[in-house]
């Protein structure tokens, strides 16, 4: 509950200030309550704003959720864009990186807790969203990660260390086969794997990779 103090603080925030705190309350709600159960009375009590403040902004909670979602899908895709180029650098043990970057690819799981609250949601809540709603987050958040390390995978591919052919289906198995058991089975991170766990599913899909992308004899 927010004081009066914060409240006032509130008010006489600037346009910008003022939208981001209810971005931030909408984030906080959509994460804790899902679709369905969010209101924009909801989002105005935990910025501490007037319910005419919050519509001044956002019309409705289709246009908050996806403001919302693009938003942090923007922020995690800009996480995994700095990952994919820390990582994939002046490769000497190709094993070795592509595992490095396996583990760092999965920390905004821990890093954007709210949203892939929101996501899991989503994922349960998918039949009742707005048309175009799934497009237009897959393709700011998602898409655009696995666009920026089909990137880094082309270089590597430049470079004679992995036959690709098409570098974004090749980042998209890479996502699949290193990342996504781990995301699977932590449910988004609300359920962490414990430590060997994430390891053993790690290495194992970078192997995977490996003998699908290898340049030299399948093994």
């Amino acid at each position: 509950m927010a004081t009066p103090q914060a409240t006032v603080e509130r008010v006489k925030a600037g346009p910008a200030e003022q939208r981001r705190d209810v971005v931030r309350a909408a984030r906080a709600v959509f994460a804790r309550e899902g679709w369905a159960h969010t209101t924009l009375e909801a989002v105005a009590a935990e910025a501490g704003l007037e319910h005419a403040v919050v519509e001044h902004y956002f019309k409705d909670k289709e246009q908050m959720l996806l403001s919302v979602l693009l938003d942090s899908s923007a922020s995690v895709a800009a996480a995994l864009t700095v990952v994919a180029e820390s990582h994939l650098v002046g490769v000497t043990d190709l094993e070795q990186q592509l595992t490095a970057l396996g583990r760092a690819w999965l920390t905004p799981l821990a890093d954007f807790p709210e949203h892939f609250a929101i996501v899991r949601h989503v994922s349960a809540e998918v039949t009742r969203l707005p048309t175009g709603f799934l497009e237009m987050w897959q393709t700011a958040g998602p898409r655009q990660a696995q666009r920026e390390l089909a990137r880094r995978l082309a270089r590597l591919a430049d470079e004679g260390l992995l036959d690709i052919v098409d570098a974004d289906h090749a980042a998209g198995r890479f996502i699949q086969l290193v990342a996504g058991s781990v995301v699977q089975r932590s449910f988004h991170g609300a359920l962490p794997l414990a430590d060997f766990e994430t390891e053993a599913l790690i290495a194992a899909g970078v192997t995977d990779f490996i003998r699908l992308f290898s340049p030299g004899p399948v093994r």
